[in-house]
């Protein structure tokens, strides 16, 4: 991908580099208004990275000490880590077994009375039911904040990822469906009041508009670098194309795996679907897994230790996940990537549907099948 963008970045890029202007700037400002039009909102805060996004918002809408927030147990680390840098408690939720996403019942069933937000993960690619997720969170009167860190570009309803919260917050780490050449985040939001206050937290307190020595708030050094602006703008002209060609080749794997003995997460109808990761549940995982790198395919574990499990986490654990729990213990991700052909796509399958039928000592011949890193991007 880095080679179909590099032509167009190349000048901005390079001038970048010889003039050491890697701070702020234009291209900073540039993608920030790209970014918040491509998900529908009025504003985004270019920070560092993904986890940081997810603690600036927080902070910026008063929520630390003292507060509750409900995350989803079937999430990366950094969702919960980021309440707890934040001051506030994670109280985990269970999920969904069809789809491993927050629901409306779960989110409730989570619910205290010190309860401030909700942090509803747009998991693998996918939304949840915004519309009822927002109908449990306002009758409580709790805010919603978005981890959409795996959703660019996905949608409920026909709106976009980072449309519906309080805030929502995204990684642009390299293996994202929008990546940089490094860490790179954003928050993103409609209330300029947010906005303001997670620019000014990231940067070290400083308001816009007052003396580069005059800081209001005890902040933080978070700040999106001009180069990787620069990359993302590239790469953002690309990412509807980019996403067809995942939804494509997911649709194919769908296809070719109905009636094998793996269960495939449901893609609710009136979500859009965006595919950061393929994810199927499958038993005896390890021995698959093993039999697939030995025949040169590469797969991925998201997550195999579900989040209120975790060892820093598990004071905050109140009762079993059943539904996050299992599901931990079975999913494998498959390789999916936007140049990723149909015929890797069938291979994939094939062997993967052979190893479900024989035992490990079976060699289904793949003398064609690629080394294993060029499966997974």
């Amino acid at each position: 991908m880095t080679r179909e963008v590099w032509p167009s970045i190349r000048d901005q890029y390079l001038d970048c580099l010889l003039t050491a202007d890697y701070i702020g700037g234009p291209a900073v400002g540039a993608f920030e208004r790209e970014w918040a039009a491509y998900c529908g909102a009025d504003h985004a805060v270019g920070v560092a990275h993904g986890t940081d996004a997810l603690q600036l918002a927080l902070t910026a809408l008063g929520i630390g000490p003292g507060a509750d927030v409900v995350v989803p147990a079937s999430t990366f680390i950094a969702t919960a880590a980021a309440v707890v840098r934040a001051g506030a408690t994670p109280r985990f939720a269970d999920v969904s077994e069809a789809t491993l996403l927050l629901t409306p019942q779960t989110l409730a069933a989570a619910i205290t009375p010190r309860t401030r937000a909700a942090i509803v993960v747009h998991l693998y690619g996918q939304v949840p039911d915004m519309v009822s997720l927002q109908k449990v969170a306002d009758d409580a009167g709790i805010l919603i904040i978005e981890d959409a860190a795996q959703a660019h570009g996905a949608e409920w309803a026909g709106r976009r990822a980072g449309s519906w919260g309080a805030a929502a917050c995204f990684s642009f780490y390299p293996g994202k469906n929008l990546g940089a050449f490094g860490d790179a985040g954003a928050v993103v939001t409609s209330q300029a009041e947010v906005a303001e206050r997670v620019r000014a937290l990231a940067n070290h307190g400083r308001s816009r508009g007052t003396s580069h020595d005059e800081h209001e708030l005890v902040g933080t050094n978070s700040r999106l670098d001009t180069l990787q602006a620069i990359v993302l703008s590239g790469k953002l002209a690309c990412l509807e194309s980019w996403t067809q060609r995942r939804i494509a080749a997911a649709g194919l794997y769908r296809r070719l795996l109905q009636g094998a003995p793996v269960d495939l997460l449901d893609v609710m109808p009136s979500t859009r679907h965006v595919y950061h990761l393929f994810v199927i549940r499958v038993s005896e995982r390890a021995r698959i897994r093993a039999e697939l790198r030995r025949l040169g395919i590469q797969t991925g574990l998201h997550y195999p230790v579900p989040c209120h499990q975790q060892p820093p986490l598990r004071g905050y654990a109140e009762r079993p996940l059943p539904a996050a729990e299992s599901a931990a213990a079975e999913v494998l991700s498959l390789p999916l990537f936007p140049h990723m052909t149909d015929a890797q796509v069938e291979t994939v399958c094939g062997t993967l549907i052979r190893a479900l039928r024989h035992s490990p000592r079976s060699s289904p011949g793949m003398a064609h099948s690629r080394p294993a890193h060029s499966w997974m991007k």
